[in-house]
């Protein structure tokens, strides 16, 4: 392997490329041609995360794909010798206007750039053999699906090394994309004064409330001021939220509710919605908020109290509140599972399976497993979910300050610790945007707010700058084809991912969200990246594969609040038919998860790597559908874990996780264990439970080989509350 390019030779290289720009513009005048060709060409990467090929690659670190991830930090190198070709398959037939390379020190000082419709038959559009270097960029003219540099002499004895190779397409001269702007067509934003409030609320609702695997996407946003009798009942992907910096900024006299009236009273069902930033005066004293997975209930004021079960006490697996305070008490009722995380509560009435809180005042005392409380005094770290807000006319987005060892809201004493983005920042994203487009965007220094909406992107979604936010509104959803990963973020600080939904596609992706590159290694705890209210299905609305849901590389990312869920029901499913392995892999260290929901992958839900991870609360079910003991058999273990920590790790530890069986296909299958961890003094686990629903198969332990064994069909937890 050669070795790596000093930095003063970085610099030397740069001053290089520096020159040749200036030369370029004291020898090209920008007449008429120039500014022609200006005008023509289109500010998208239409190469970035398509499919590159190379006619050979230096090591397995310098994959061809590195030259077309929009990370300036990756590149592709070739072998030792001449002639070498990288290609990319842009998809379809487009017409060209320009390509750039952007040359590590190994650059081509000879070469061709070539384009063909078939990817064998190959036309030359430009060619240099007095290559410099640097950033090159070459105006080329022609239609074609295939793109190539096709190198014939090295500067130096290394081989070709590129760290980008960009193309370009004509476009019509659009320029730059503008921030900013409407919210698009499914955000509705109610003024105290906007008439038939309740009535528009009535008609999403009908719309929404049975609509599981629906396409509708809606925002209901609520201008700061009061509200009078407001019941908003909030069905399948509606995100209800306020505009005011503060929840009491926004007041309703009303409720707002979620009940499971559409499934004969069972909640188990009512996923994929959020309240935000809202201040609530319940009519009756009590606001019913009866869901299950993937329904934030964030940053709210209820002035009353809060009934998280469904009309009658029906089912109900839920389920996550944050940064909100509740007045009076909390009766979670028949609610299997609950976090609650940096909040207020006036009380809390009882536990089923496992209540965990984690800076929450008010919380009940530890007292796992009799109740099943687990409580933390404080968050080791966290911070808030960015949000929309309203500063006088102009939308901006609130991003809030990182807390450690947090405890209560960050809001109602004094100003909110944070910084303000205005939406001029943003690329607003609305239906039939295209993955060029985004990318584009991104890499012209914007954020990204996707307005309600379903989004097939034929290309990856790369985030590379730090900082960047990306912001969903109304559950909105992305749709990888062609099995290419739906989004990508570099090792880079302070990244917010917030909000939206990942529906794997019809052709396998490899990974479906990757936060990092593999051997990320960059240290992140000043300024770490967050995951929140970012939620993967695997079928259920249609046939979807994916091999790995979720791949977080960076260290010190925070993941809070995901759900991460290969479909049991619906549309496309089946044991071969929404294939995915793995649910959640962490690589990185300092990995924190707060409130993680994992279910049904065929092999770990959750694999862990990374040291110093650390989980507070776990919810899981595992398979329902494997059709036989062999089918889920690893080597000489019954079963995947649900939980797996690698025996390399020598730090892990986790509070308040679960698992649950419901073999529904065979009963008879058996699994060793729910959770597999080390024997090692820095690996521990507190309130660990397993539970077999009714019987339908069964755990031989909880942990490795300690715990009891769950038998019959009583559907009573196995507990460990400390392990080693």
């Amino acid at each position: 392997m050669r070795p790596h390019v000093n930095d003063a030779h970085r610099r030397h290289l740069g001053l290089i490329a520096l020159l040749s720009v200036l030369l370029a513009l004291i020898a090209v005048p920008a007449g008429p041609l120039a500014k022609a060709h200006a005008a023509a060409c289109g500010t998208a990467n239409v190469a970035q995360g398509r499919t590159a090929t190379a006619s050979s690659t230096e090591n397995a670190g310098t994959a061809a794909s590195n030259a077309v991830d929009g990370n300036a930090g990756t590149r592709w190198s070739s072998a030792f010798s001449d002639p070498q070709w990288l290609q990319v398959d842009l998809g379809s037939s487009q017409t060209l206007c320009e390509v750039v390379l952007t040359w590590e020190a190994a650059y081509a000082s000879a070469y061709q750039i070539q384009i063909s419709s078939n990817g064998t038959d190959w036309s030359t559009v430009a060619s240099t053999t007095t290559g410099a270097g640097g950033t090159e960029t070459r105006a080329v003219s022609g239609t074609g699906r295939y793109v190539r540099m096709n190198g014939t002499a090295r500067h130096t004895q290394y081989g070709y090394s590129l760290w980008e190779f960009a193309v370009h397409t004509t476009d019509g001269g659009t320029g730059p994309i503008q921030g900013g702007g409407d919210l698009g067509p499914n955000v509705l934003v109610f003024s105290p004064s906007t008439t038939g409030i309740q009535a528009k609320l009535d008609q999403i609702f009908q719309q929404q409330e049975a609509a599981q695997f629906g396409t509708g996407r809606y925002a209901l946003l609520f201008k700061p001021g009061t509200y009078n009798n407001i019941n908003a009942n909030i069905g399948f992907y509606t995100s209800i939220a306020g505009l005011g910096l503060s929840p009491d900024d926004t007041t309703f006299n009303g409720d707002v509710t979620v009940d499971a009236g559409w499934f004969n009273g069972n909640a188990t069902q009512n996923f994929w919605r959020s309240a935000e930033n809202l201040a609530l005066n319940p009519v009756n004293g009590t606001d019913r908020w009866a869901v299950a997975q993937a329904a934030p209930f964030r940053r709210m004021h209820v002035k009353g109290g809060l009934n998280l079960a469904p009309n009658g006490y029906g089912w109900a697996s839920g389920g996550y509140i944050a940064d909100s305070k509740i007045d009076g008490t909390v009766g979670p009722y028949s609610q299997q599972q609950w976090y609650t995380r940096d909040s207020s509560v006036g009380g809390w009435t009882n536990g089923v399976w496992n209540m965990v809180f984690s800076g929450v005042q008010g919380a009940p005392a530890q007292s796992f497993p009799n109740p099943p409380y687990t409580t933390l005094d404080t968050t080791p770290v966290s911070r808030e979910k960015p949000f929309l807000y309203l500063d006088g006319n102009d939308y901006k987005v609130f991003v809030p300050a990182k807390r450690t060892n947090a405890r209560g809201t960050t809001w109602g004493a004094g100003a909110p610790q944070g910084s303000s983005i205005p939406l001029s920042q943003f690329y607003v994203v609305k239906p039939g945007a295209t993955a060029a487009t985004i990318n584009a965007a991104l890499a012209q220094g914007l954020n990204l707010l996707f307005t309600p909406g379903i989004y097939h992107v034929d290309q990856t979604i790369n985030v590379n700058r730090a900082d960047t936010v990306v912001l969903g509104l109304g559950l909105a959803t992305i749709v990888p084809d062609n099995g290419v990963t739906a989004m990508k973020v570099a090792d880079v600080d302070g990244v917010k991912l917030a909000g939206f939904l990942i529906d794997a596609g019809t052709v396998n992706s490899p990974v479906l969200l990757q936060v990092g590159p593999q051997g990320a290694a960059a240290d992140h705890s000043a300024n770490p990246t967050t995951v929140q209210d970012v939620f993967i299905r695997i079928g259920g609305a249609g046939p979807g594969k994916a091999t790995t849901s979720m791949e977080v590389n960076s260290d010190d990312t925070i993941i809070d609040h995901t759900w991460i869920w290969r479909a049991d029901h619906g549309a496309g499913v089946g044991w071969d038919t929404n294939a995915a392995d793995y649910g959640l892999r962490v690589n990185g260290d300092d990995v924190l998860a707060t409130g993680l929901f994992v279910e049904h992958f065929k092999k770990y839900d959750v694999q862990w790597s990374g040291q110093n991870g650390r989980t507070i609360f776990y919810q899981n079910e595992i398979a329902y559908d494997a059709p036989n003991q062999a089918a889920i058999q690893n080597g000489a273990t019954k079963g995947w874990a649900a939980y797996k920590v690698d025996d390399s790790v020598t730090t892990h530890e986790a509070w308040g996780v679960g698992s649950y069986c419901n073999f529904t296909t065979d009963p008879t299958i058996r699994m060793d264990h729910g959770f597999e961890v080390p024997v090692k003094p820095g690996v521990k686990m507190h309130d660990v439970l397993v539970v077999s629903l009714g019987g339908m198969g069964q755990y031989d332990h909880v942990i490795n080989s300690t715990g009891s064994a769950t038998s019959g069909t009583s559907t009573v937890p196995s507990n460990v509350v400390s392990f080693p």
